[in-house]
């Protein structure tokens, strides 16, 4: 494969410091939740940065997967994807994630709601790099049309 882009971000103070971008178009402070506890103070936490990079990589993905199952562009007017990064405890220092993600539409049957999911989480980069190291699981929510 040929790279055709390459972010690049820092992280300072671990879990209660700052994570900046080499473009400096992203500059954000840290802050442990207090169900980590942390203090749950006003900043964002590692979790919440993959679950809203999870979540717009697999939505844009769903234009690649849409002619594979049948669904147009217009079946997905207004659907959003939400990603929940759950971080996990085991053990002695044993630490993990699992996610879910779920589409939510009102314009697409489930069914085929469903098998856009799955069709996605089979070509999405995050997918991908996940797949076999973290339970990721899949969702499909319906919300009432508008007007």
């Amino acid at each position: 494969m040929d790279t055709l882009y390459t972010a690049e971000a820092s992280a300072y103070g671990a879990r209660t410091g700052a994570v900046i971008t080499s473009d400096d178009r992203l500059d954000l402070k840290l802050s442990r939740p207090s169900e980590m506890g942390g203090d749950g103070g006003p900043g964002t936490n590692p979790e919440q940065l993959f679950a809203a990079g999870y979540a717009a990589c697999f939505h844009s993905a769903m234009r690649h997967a849409l002619k594979d199952v049948d669904v147009t562009t217009a079946d997905l007017e207004g659907a959003h994807v939400t990603a929940q990064v759950h971080f996990l405890k085991g053990g002695k220092a044993e630490f993990g994630l699992a996610v879910d993600l779920t589409l939510t539409t009102s314009g697409l049957a489930e069914e085929k709601a469903r098998a856009l999911m799955e069709r996605t989480h089979q070509i999405c980069p995050y997918s991908k790099a996940t797949a076999g190291n973290i339970d990721v699981r899949l969702h499909v929510a319906q919300h009432p049309h508008n007007g």
